[in-house]
């Protein structure tokens, strides 16, 4: 055996990473540690989980601890690593049953991120919630249920607590409930509540929710939150969630609201606490620098999920985007690297999709231009809206495209998109373009597909880079 490749991390990243570097190169020793019960799980799933849309947890795994053990992987769950010697090439372990210093040849630190709830006061009272693990998943969704409609069938997975959530099961469900924070978890939560009839009040500090996705998408998404009886508080700065033992209301700055159930979701931070005096370099945002293969400053140290940065195809700086494909890319890159393949983890454009309701959302690269100045361009934005099909074809719906451009080169910076009708994955579309460096003009020129039931002659995406390339050349 080779040195073993040590990863500290059982979920996107760090699973992937493992699993490429077993198939390509069978005889190395890949060792995962995982600190919790949960590997390989869909954590973008859980609001529709707990909606109801998708019955089952288990069916939120990737793999499961025997598929993994399958693959010639040495997993250890309930083990966190706790210390790292690049010196000695040694990480600390703190197993069930002590203490153990394991070596390795390299080591992928895939450690995620955690939900932050400061400054909110409260946060550690029952019956509030953030959303960014499989227990508190599996306990509202258990909470919500009505007791005679109780079904731990959905808690299927091997290893759910049933001990800690079955009570839930017992309880009456809540009437009320408190969302605060309006980003991407915010705007799928409160989509969830509606759906269990729960009386619902979304806090936003900001003027619109999902404020990564513009204005123009910020103030659809609002208008549909609003329509599904959502009661929104906006420019709202929620100071504390109150009560006895356990919520009983949310105080704001526009007021008193009294609650049963409150959740958090004001945003996440890195874990980089293991790497922090190992000579490893962090970004501004507080996650870990890597260079194009997602090594770290030090030698035979690589990072990769939502604990690293990554370059933006945008400016060419790093910056910090946690989603789920980038982890699970840069995970495969580095697995295939440590096996003797150098493979680059590839640049991030912050592409992103959302689901408001009935309203599909999305962005991607720079739409900010406070942003976009700082990054050297002088941005120019655009904003249209156009059939999603042929106007005479049922299921045609207004699409609104906004997109971002430097008023210099004439190069796409960014852009965002909403409507009913398959309007998310045209994003795609536009991401492929900001890889490529495409100018408006260029992109204006793009042979995309037309047929009635499928998009207009003239694609809401080349109708917004027609008038924006109007504006540049005026």
């Amino acid at each position: 055996m080779s040195d073993p490749f040590v990863v500290v991390g059982g979920d996107a990243a760090g699973l992937s990473a493992a699993s490429k570097c077993k198939r390509e190169d069978p005889d190395r020793e890949v060792i995962v540690y995982e600190k919790s019960d949960w590997i390989s799980y869909a954590h973008c799933g859980m609001p529709y989980y707990i909606k109801g849309e998708v019955d089952s947890i288990a069916s939120m795994l990737s793999l499961s601890p025997t598929e993994v053990s399958e693959r010639g992987i040495d997993l250890h769950r309930h083990h966190e690593v706790t210390g790292v010697d690049p010196r000695e090439q040694t990480v600390t372990v703190e197993t069930p049953d002590g203490t153990v210093k394991q070596s390795y040849g390299d080591l992928l630190i895939a450690t995620g991120a955690r939900a932050v709830t400061a400054p909110i006061e409260g946060a550690d009272l029952d019956d509030v919630f953030t959303i960014h693990h499989m227990h508190s998943a599996a306990a509202l969704r258990a909470l919500l249920t009505p007791p005679e409609k109780a079904d731990e069938s959905v808690l299927d997975a091997d290893y759910v607590d049933l001990d800690a959530i079955t009570p839930y099961f017992d309880r009456e469900p809540p009437e009320t409930v408190a969302m605060v924070g309006g980003g991407y978890v915010g705007v799928e939560m409160v989509e969830a509540f509606r759906e269990w009839d729960l009386e619902t009040h979304l806090y936003q500090r900001p003027s619109r929710p999902a404020p990564a996705f513009g204005e123009a998408v910020g103030d659809e998404i609002a208008a549909y939150v609003d329509d599904a009886g959502v009661d929104l508080h906006l420019n709202t700065e929620g100071e504390a969630i109150a009560g006895e033992d356990s919520v009983e209301r949310v105080v704001a700055d526009d007021g008193t609201v009294a609650v049963d159930l409150a959740v958090v979701g004001i945003g996440i931070r890195p874990n980089t606490e293991l790497v922090m005096d190992t000579g490893v370099e962090f970004g501004e945002s507080g996650a870990v620098r890597i260079d194009e293969y997602g090594q770290t400053a030090v030698d035979g140290v690589y990072a990769a999920g939502d604990c690293a940065e990554k370059t933006h195809a945008v400016t060419g700086e790093s910056d910090w985007v946690p989603l789920g494909l980038t982890a699970n890319r840069a995970g495969r890159a580095i697995g295939q690297t440590v096996a003797g393949d150098p493979t680059p983890v590839g640049e991030i454009a912050g592409t992103a999709v959302l689901k408001a309701f009935e309203l599909e959302c999305g962005r991607v690269g720079i739409i900010d231009h406070d942003r976009a100045e700082a990054a050297g361009f002088d941005p120019v934005s655009e904003t249209i809206t156009a059939g999603s099909r042929s106007g005479y074809y049922p299921g045609n719906a207004e699409t609104t495209v906004t997109l971002t451009a430097d008023s210099e080169s004439g190069r796409l910076l960014g852009g965002t998109i909403a409507g009913e009708d398959r309007a998310a994955i045209r994003i795609d579309t536009l991401a492929t373009a900001l890889h490529k460096g495409t100018t408006v003009d260029e992109l204006e020129r793009f042979d995309l597909a037309y047929a009635p039931p499928f998009s207009p002659v003239w694609d809401p995406i080349l109708v917004a880079a027609k008038v924006l390339n109007g504006s540049l050349e005026a």
